[in-house]
């Protein structure tokens, strides 16, 4: 793992989804769950590039995770709008991070917006709107 950047671990919310993705990194701060990956063949499209579906994918995952941080006791959220920019291009052998750096929660809606960085270098912004469902309640 010495080409991990310091203060990532093992990814701690696996699903059948990511699993074709692994190793998948994650970071932790008082907001925000930062997801970051090094790019590999099982990560890019046809012309070699990082897949921007894998890219909307995790910026989703992300941004969930980042809100939930917010909220004391909720039963979990549900993706509403996703909506992505993509600003360039990312590339096998690269450092990916999806990182949160705004959330607005509210009692039945969040609002929140990431960017992907290749290399430190942003190559997508997403927006995403969740559904908040209260403990108790179904999601819908």
């Amino acid at each position: 793992m010495s080409d991990i950047p310091e203060g990532f671990a093992p990814h701690f919310r696996k699903s059948p989804l990511t699993d074709p993705w692994e190793p998948l990194y994650s970071k932790e701060t008082e907001k925000a769950v930062i997801i970051g990956f090094r790019a590999g063949p099982a990560h890019t499209n046809s012309r070699g590039f990082v897949h921007g579906g894998l890219l909307s994918a995790l910026a989703d995952n992300a941004m969930g995770l980042s809100c939930a941080k917010h909220h004391e006791d909720i039963r979990g959220l549900v993706t509403v709008t996703l909506t992505v920019d993509f600003l360039g291009s990312a590339e096998l052998g690269q450092w990916i991070e999806v990182e949160t750096g705004f959330v607005k929660p509210g009692r039945s809606l969040d609002f929140a917006q990431c960017f992907v960085t290749a290399d430190g270098k942003p190559c997508a912004r997403a927006n995403a709107t969740f559904k908040v469902s209260a403990k108790g309640k179904a999601a819908a």
